[in-house]
């Protein structure tokens, strides 16, 4: 299988450059069928040998060849009496069709005459040189686009179905220049970086071509990247045992030294080459926040920051903490000194807010995990713990010169792993507390400003015409906000927007506050009185809305949402929220998005229970869960047509959005979905506990998908426990039930199962036909993961009557292709099939394409186990193609692993291992040690059945691991694999 999942027929576009008349029109292939254009116009190229005759022509490149070479091209030493005569015969057909001027003769032979860019050949060839140029010349990334787009031009086998000896010769070589091509792509794949990508392919490769060592090199390459050092070493013992058995020659030696350097764990064979080339912007970070264009002051800590970021030219890496009170403008100095600074940084400058003064610090790993995607890492690269992102953040920044500004940091414990670790980086860190315990750390304590900069910025806002007349009147408005850079710059906005006021009025407005400040000029205090400035200020609307939008815990809030929680038409609350961003209480993230800065969220909060009714509040934040919950169940719905769950929700107030199309639905589910879990932890309690149980039972795919599992099942704890104190059963047995899918789905199956039976014990106390039908469906195929196949049976009729008595057809036909799952693990195949069949005839008479898929999957199952492997085949593509369509990344990851059974059982391991890997590389960090096991057996069966036994012998002492840590009778199976292979 190619990277584009098989061979595409192509018209070519290019033309013959600067040829003249009809020749100009013209077009050939012959890295394929030998196949021949004129503008669009396919034109016919007759028999075989006509095509041989075509063939031989173009591939001379408008050199002449001869009667008697054409002879000896067509049929070697034996040609037939009238071999002349039926070369001529076919010249001249091929004369009609390309026109006298294309096809000539002269020196009794013949020749075609048209421009390099008409033969997809000498187009390759062409491509092939600029690749040459741009890798010798350091651009990687564009070295491998040109090759891709050589090895697109190839469709299939060179000169396909072309006879005679000339044409198999031309296949031949054409066929090792592809191979080498090949090689040479992934040589780069890896020097990129791309290595986790590269094993499947490689894999497939060395399987098809065993003996050629290249390929065998660079697959020990990349599966050592990849954190696999016994699978590399394998390879080698693999490569050694079949040269010897084949040819009766050891590896050649830069393959026994790659062995020898993966023995010894060398780093720089670790590290992809040092360089990456000149790339897209994704590998030249450009993170930086704009700075303001009114920057002001600050000249001695900018000259300070400045040259200590220079120091990064030396021996060691600069990192420089700026700590200060809110709003003391240390995330303005450190933006301005980090641009100022950029030339010293080419590589590129990372940036990330770490909400270290709210409640929920961003997490190092979650940082880490940005950061290197933004370096250009694949998220199939990137490791899943904290030490491991660590550690390949380093390796990525190693011999880069790029600026990391952690704004807004909580401790020094929270940015250690994110510092780079190397000379010719540098860290530029913000934070509220000073980080004493941050060894090497030079540290910049940020007080106010003078009172001549706090003018300075003032006047910069506010206009020197106006503040020159009033000089003194500005003085005391500075001095009113303590000299405090966010204070002034909230004060003098009010002023700049509102022209008929004078510097005086300002002033007088703000006197009375300045007494209530006299005993508030430190720490958090006097933040929180800058912030009265702007909100005493505030029109009563606009203060209303910059209360209750605080009270949200997500990190934004679209504006669709914020009309929610406002009660108000979407055009009138984004007239208030525009207002408040224009006095910089609130930040717009992106159109349409707000968001606080987090010192003015806790502002504001303060400024709600000061100023709100605690209803006024509740009733806010009852909207936006019914706007969450309406919505999702509109995604939902469009996802699953005809699923009766909609229906069983608790009824919403307030209308949600609507969507036509289902991918712009799953856009907006995705982009809200840690808005929307924060929702459901938020609003854990009594009166509004049901919806937002409600709300994850709505918003399924988040837990489903493996994108946002942690915060799903996070959340789905949330309500657990508060219904518990609250003592609601039928709530408590939905929130069970949401964490037991989050267990099964994570393969921790002994947690789902209790789970799950604790869901059905409530959801029949409390008579909820839907908590109670999903909690035996769960159940049914729990039972068939433990092999405890008569329970799960039992469980899945069960679940099946519980949704035919709810008139729940998508229900049914869940429980049906899981009951069809049971069947066949007790050897029942023709019902297997039969009952798959059933749920997926359901699920296509309603259009429930999601679902729809895993009816397909089960199918392609029951299919492979009878032996149909061309049906399962088919069943298991449309499953896949659906879930990759849906960002279902779970379920994309285990129809790879189907694919590959399907493969080993039809006798093609090479494809099986090459499935199996994919399956690898979708599945990190989802879905399981139990699941990873499954895949690591079959991946070890595909190697063992292409040669790479000890390859494969590690694959399976892996999966015997996890298996023996489950406790997994599949342990037993792998034992006996390991114990057949070794004999």
């Amino acid at each position: 299988m190619d990277r584009d999942h098989g061979p595409r027929v192509r018209v070519p576009e290019q033309r013959a450059p600067g040829e003249p008349g009809a020749a100009d029109s013209l077009r050939f292939t012959v890295l394929g069928p030998v196949r021949a254009w004129r503008g669009a116009e396919s034109l016919p190229s007759g028999s075989p040998q006509q095509r041989a005759l075509l063939a031989a022509l173009l591939l001379r490149e408008g050199r002449t060849a001869t009667a008697s070479e054409l002879i000896d091209a067509f049929w070697g030493e034996e040609p037939p009496s009238q071999a002349l005569a039926t070369i001529r015969t076919y010249a001249s057909r091929l004369r009609k069709i390309l026109g006298q001027d294309t096809l000539v003769s002269e020196s009794g032979g013949y020749a075609i005459r048209i421009g390099r860019g008409a033969l997809d050949l000498t187009l390759a060839q062409d491509l092939a040189v600029e690749a040459e140029k741009a890798r010798a010349g350091g651009d990687r990334a564009q070295a491998r686009a040109l090759i891709n787009k050589i090895l697109g031009l190839w469709a299939g086998e060179a000169l396909a179905s072309v006879p005679g000896p000339y044409a198999e010769n031309q296949r031949a070589r054409l066929e090792e220049w592809h191979l080498t091509l090949t090689e040479t792509r992934l040589d780069l794949d890896l020097e990129v970086g791309d290595h986790a990508e590269a094993v499947s392919e490689l894999t497939a490769l060395t399987a098809a071509h065993p003996l050629r060592e290249r390929l065998r090199e660079l697959l020990m390459v990349a599966l050592y990247r990849s954190g696999r050092q016994a699978e590399a070493l394998a390879v080698y013992a693999d490569t050694r045992r079949l040269l010897a058995e084949e040819l009766g020659v050891d590896p050649r030696p830069e393959l026994a030294q790659l062995q020898q350097r993966i023995l010894r764990a060398d780093e720089e064979l670790a590290r992809p080459a040092d360089e990456p080339a000149p790339a897209p912007a994704p590998l030249k970070p450009a993170q930086l926040p704009a700075t303001v264009p009114d920057f002001t002051g600050r000249g001695p800590f900018v000259r300070e920051l400045g040259a200590q970021l220079a120091t990064a030219d030396g021996s060691v890496m600069a990192v420089s903490a700026l700590a200060g009170i809110g709003g003391v403008g240390k995330t303005t100095l450190a933006v301005h000194v980090a641009h100022q600074a950029r030339p010293h940084f080419p590589d590129g400058q990372l940036y990330v807010d770490l909400q270290g003064a709210g409640a929920r610090a961003a997490e190092p790993e979650t940082v880490l995990g940005s950061f290197l995607r933004a370096l250009g890492t694949a998220d199939s690269a990137i490791p899943d713990t904290l030490d491991e992102r660590a550690a390949l953040y380093r390796s990525t920044l190693d011999g880069r010169r790029v600026l990391v500004l952690l704004d807004n940091a909580h401790d020094a414990a929270q940015i250690r792993p994110l510092l780079p670790g190397t000379p010719g980086c540098a860290a530029l860190v913000t934070s509220r507390v000073r980080m004493v315990d941050l060894a090497g750390a030079y540290l910049v304590d940020l007080d106010v400003m003078s009172p001549e900069e706090a003018l300075q910025l003032f006047t910069r806002i506010v206009g020197a015409e106006r503040v020159g007349a009033e000089r003194e009147a500005a003085l005391d408005v500075v001095a009113a906000c303590g000299f405090l850079p966010l204070a002034i710059r909230i004060a003098a906005s009010r002023l700049a927007a509102r022209r008929t006021w004078t510097v005086s009025v300002l002033a007088a407005k703000l006197a009375d506050e300045r007494r209530r400040l006299d005993e508030l000029q430190a720490g958090d205090l006097a933040v929180k009185a800058t912030f009265e400035l702007g909100y005493g200020q505030l029109e009563p609307a606009q203060a209303r809305a910059f209360r209750l939008l605080g009270l949200a815990d997500g990190p934004d809030i679209s504006l669709a949402a914020a009309a929610a929680l406002l009660n108000l038409e979407p055009h009138t609350a984004e007239d208030l929220l525009e207002a408040l961003v224009d006095t910089s209480l609130l930040e717009s993230a992106a159109p349409g998005r707000y968001r606080y800065h987090d010192l003015v969220r806790l502002y504001a909060r303060a400024c709600a229970e000061r100023d709100e009714q605690p209803a006024e509040g509740q009733a806010a934040l009852s909207r936006l869960l019914d706007f969450y919950l309406a919505t999702a169940a509109g995604v939902y719905a469009l996802e699953r047509p005809g699923d009766r769950l909609v229906n069983h929700l608790e009824p919403t107030e307030h209308a949600g959005l609507t969507f036509s199309d289902r991918h712009a639905a799953l856009d907006w589910l995705y982009t809200e979905a840690t808005n929307l879990l924060a929702c459901v932890r938020q609003v854990a309690r009594p009166a509004t506990l049901r919806r937002a149980v409600d709300l994850l039972y709505a918003a399924l795919d988040l837990g489903e998908s493996g994108a946002n599992a942690k915060q799903y099942e996070a959340a789905a704890v949330t309500v657990r426990e508060a219904a518990r104190e609250c003592g609601d059963p039928r709530t408590e047995s939905r929130a069970v039930m949401s964490l037991a899918n989050a267990h099964q789905l994570a393969g921790r199956f002994d947690h789902a199962d209790r789970e799950a039976e604790e869901a059905m014990r409530l959801a029949e106390t409390a008579q909820d036909l839907l908590a109670g039908s999903w909690a035996a469906n769960a159940r049914g195929i729990i039972a068939l993961y433990h092999n405890r196949h008569e329970d799960g049976e039992a469980f899945l009729n069960q679940a099946i009557d519980a949704f035919r008595s709810d008139g729940n057809r998508p229900g049914e036909a869940s429980a049906l292709c899981n009951l069809s799952r049971i069947h066949l693990a007790t050897g029942r195949t023709g019902s297997a099939i039969t009952i798959a069949r059933s749920g997926i005839e359901i699920y296509d008479s309603l259009g429930h394409a999601l679902r729809g898929a895993n009816g397909r999957y089960a199918l392609g199952m029951a299919l492979t186990q009878s032996g149909e492997f061309a049906a399962a085949t088919d069943k298991l593509t449309e499953a896949l193609e659906i879930f990759r369509d849906s960002r279902q990344r779970l379920w994309e990851g285990m129809t790879l692993f189907r694919l590959a059974e399907v493969e080993i059982a039809s006798g093609q391991p090479a494809q099986a291992a090459q499935y199996a890997e994919l399956a690898l590389t979708v599945l990190r960090g989802i879905g399981g040690a139990w699941r990873r096991g499954n895949v690591l057996t079959v991946l070890g069966r595909a190697l063992a059945g292409i040669g790479q036994t000890g390859r494969a012998q590690v694959c399976w002492n892996e999966a015997l691991a996890i298996y023996d840590g489950l406790g997994s009778p599949e342990a037993a199976d792998v034992r006996s694999l390991l114990t057949t292979t070794a004999a």
